[in-house]
């Protein structure tokens, strides 16, 4: 029987959410707000003095192993965390991304459907359909049209400053 309730929890007409509940969600909400907090301008500062803090005190306890072990597993802790966390982040923001450019197929007359599920390819079979992609386009965006009668201006460190027509 749970797993009938289960099943009709899903579902749901469009626009409805599921309940919010559960350690899954309790999960993604801890590893957003950790990830936002980690990812801070704040964080790096604390970071930076962190580090600093250790190395001031390095003469004081004699650069010894036991003040070199409290540096490397007190990163290799946090370092082995935060890999499960960002992973949790970026996992939810690559499906979102995919369910939010899936609609767009579906929304735009034309577009071939069967594409939409590209990101559960091989990456051999992406690159081919890329190129099969880039084959079938009659029609290319005017902005490539432009591009190719434009030089772009590079002052040398990769980035551009302009543009000038190619005469």
């Amino acid at each position: 029987m749970a797993r009938r309730s289960a099943r009709r929890l899903h579902d749901l007409d469009i626009g409805e959410k599921l309940p919010q509940r559960g350690i899954a969600h309790r999960f993604t909400r801890f590893s957003q707000r950790i990830a936002d907090i980690t990812g801070s301008a704040w964080a790096f500062i604390v970071a930076v003095v962190a580090i600093l803090t250790w190395l001031v005190t390095g003469p004081i306890f004699g650069f010894s192993s036991d003040w070199q072990l409290v540096v490397n597993t007190g990163t290799t802790v946090i370092t082995f965390l935060m890999v499960f966390l960002i992973q949790n982040a970026q996992n939810r923001d690559a499906k979102a991304i995919h369910l939010k450019l899936d609609e767009l197929l579906r929304a735009v007359p034309g577009a071939r459907n069967e594409f939409m599920e590209a990101e559960e390819e091989d990456l051999d079979e992406i690159v081919r359909e890329k190129r099969i992609v880039d084959q079938a386009d009659p029609d290319p965006p005017t902005g490539r049209q432009r591009a190719a009668n434009v030089t772009r201006v590079s002052s040398g460190n990769g980035k551009t400053h302009g543009e000038r027509p190619v005469r």
